[in-house]
């Protein structure tokens, strides 16, 4: 139950601080109801790595390393999973065409230059974007 509530939380904040940022960029001068939050009615967009706009779990570690986030007590696991598990990351948009979309499935064309940007393997790639993958890995 804790564990839950911690994990709702976390959640929450993450929401609450979305809507500050919003409100001290001016794009937002009085909180939004719920129903308007739950539409996504407002200005900018709040994607995370390992989510559907944002696949891969890898780039969080540079995240973690911009931010100083082991000096927080935050740490990464070799999957990319936050620890504490009550743990949020994003990035803020605001523009006001931001919108949450979906990376659909990847062609071996798409990761293996996906792969050259990165400088890593083509199977490393693979290995974070598997669940994109619109064919079998070797």
């Amino acid at each position: 139950m804790v564990k839950a509530l911690a994990d709702r939380l976390a959640e929450a904040f993450a929401e609450w601080t979305h809507q500050e940022a919003r409100r001290e960029w001016g794009y937002e001068p009085a909180p939004l109801a719920p129903e308007d939050l739950v539409e996504e009615r407002y200005r900018g967009i709040r994607p995370a790595f390992g989510y559907p706009a944002c696949p891969d779990h890898s780039e969080k570690g540079k995240l973690f390393t911009l931010l100083g986030a082991t000096g927080a007590g935050l740490h990464l696991t070799e999957n990319g999973a936050m620890l504490p598990a009550a743990s949020v990351s994003g990035l803020y948009f605001a523009h006001p065409q931001a919108r949450y979309f979906n990376v659909g499935r990847l062609g071996k064309d798409q990761v293996e230059e996906y792969a050259r940007r990165k400088g890593e393997s083509r199977s490393e790639a693979e290995r974070w974007l598997r669940a994109n993958l619109a064919y079998e890995p070797e």
